[in-house]
């Protein structure tokens, strides 16, 4: 195999085969990029609504612990 392959020329090596596995394998790596982006925007908005919650709970209780000492 790399026989062959090192007899070729420089632009098969580089540029016909790439864009040939591109073509074979493009859809997939289109699914697996499309996944990873919505995974990560997912755990974004995870990460900003657990933020949200703790700090409406931490000001309600600081709120809630000055109104009972009156």
């Amino acid at each position: 195999m790399r026989e062959i392959f090192t007899s070729l020329p420089w632009w098969v090596k580089w540029i016909a085969v790439p864009v040939i596995a591109l073509v074979v394998f493009g859809s997939l790596l289109a699914t697996v990029v499309g996944f990873v982006i919505g995974l990560l925007f997912k755990l974004l908005i995870f990460v900003a609504l657990v933020g949200g919650l703790i700090y409406i709970v931490r000001k309600f209780m600081a709120g809630s612990s000055s109104r009972g000492d009156w």
